[in-house]
């Protein structure tokens, strides 16, 4: 006899309703996710090729037996520490869909903070503006720019030949492929000619701490390792970046949240004139270097 109370183990997904399923995958991903029920919203959008909202308006909707088990293939997934873009294959970023893959970084929303100073310095003048994205991975930032923002010559690298194939597969996906131009490069080691805005998201996380975090086990490592003091590639594009910003040109730079006061003093030496700024995401952290050239020509 069952005692009072007592419920089954949810070990499948066994509801095929969409209000009750979303419960079982809520709960199924609370203690991987911090944004169970959301990831639950997607995971459903997703499988039944409608958008979150329709899955919301739906709530009575019968999902069939295929569904269900394709579900209960990407819950499993999930709770094993597959991230949920790389599930999907594809992420929001800056209001756009891209592509994600395992070979390139999965778009974060604090980096939306980096298109959004690049767009208002790009239209703060119409004279004619070069643009180069360093380490572009998805392309997040230089197609966002050129969707946004047409009429600059934009240039995209990165280290990665996996990552520029999934980046130009986003920009003509977008409908920007004629826009920017795609290019293999370490950093700026090959890149010459003057640039009136960079930016780039380089690797900053430092080498010990990486490896103690969960990102580690699914994204590129390369997008990820900064060295050392997590600041290795950031120093090397620092270093190298006067020969290429013009004057009265804008360099951003995505950094770790404690990490601002050791790549400011960075700047100052490389760049003794410049205007520099710290500038912090929707949740107070310090999250981008803002070099604007104050050399002139």
């Amino acid at each position: 006899m069952k005692p009072d109370g007592w419920q089954p183990q949810d070990s499948t997904i066994q509801t095929n309703n969409i209000k009750t399923c979303l419960k079982a995958l809520g709960k199924r991903l609370a203690n991987s996710s911090e944004t169970a029920s959301l990831d639950a919203q997607v995971l459903i959008a997703h499988m039944t090729g409608h958008s979150r909202s329709w899955v919301l308006a739906h709530t009575d909707e019968i999902l069939d037996a295929t569904t269900l088990a394709d579900l209960e293939r990407a819950v499993t997934c999930l709770v094993n520490g597959e991230p949920l873009p790389y599930l999907l294959g594809h992420w929001e970023f800056y209001r756009l869909d891209f592509i994600v893959t395992p070979d390139v970084l999965i778009p974060r929303p604090e980096t939306e903070l980096l298109v959004e100073k690049a767009l208002q310095y790009l239209r703060g003048d119409s004279r004619p503006k070069r643009v180069l994205d360093v380490g572009t991975g998805s392309g997040c930032i230089a197609i966002s720019l050129a969707a946004n923002m047409p009429g600059p010559v934009i240039y995209a690298s990165d280290l990665s030949q996996s990552a520029l194939l999934a980046a130009r597969q986003n920009a003509y996906r977008i409908g920007v492929g004629e826009s920017i131009h795609f290019f293999q490069g370490d950093v700026l080691s090959s890149i010459v000619g003057s640039f009136d805005l960079i930016c780039a998201n380089l690797p900053y996380i430092p080498t010990a701490k990486l490896a103690a975090l969960p990102v580690a086990l699914h994204e590129p490592n390369l997008a990820l390792d900064g060295g050392a003091n997590g600041l290795t590639v950031i120093q090397r594009l620092i270093t190298d970046a006067p020969r290429l910003l013009a004057p009265k040109g804008l360099l951003l730079l995505e950094i770790e949240s404690n990490q601002g006061s050791e790549v400011l003093e960075l700047a100052k030496e490389s760049f003794p004139r410049a205007l520099l700024k710290l500038e912090r995401d929707l949740i107070g952290l310090d999250r981008l270097v803002s070099i604007l050239n104050q050399v002139s020509a």
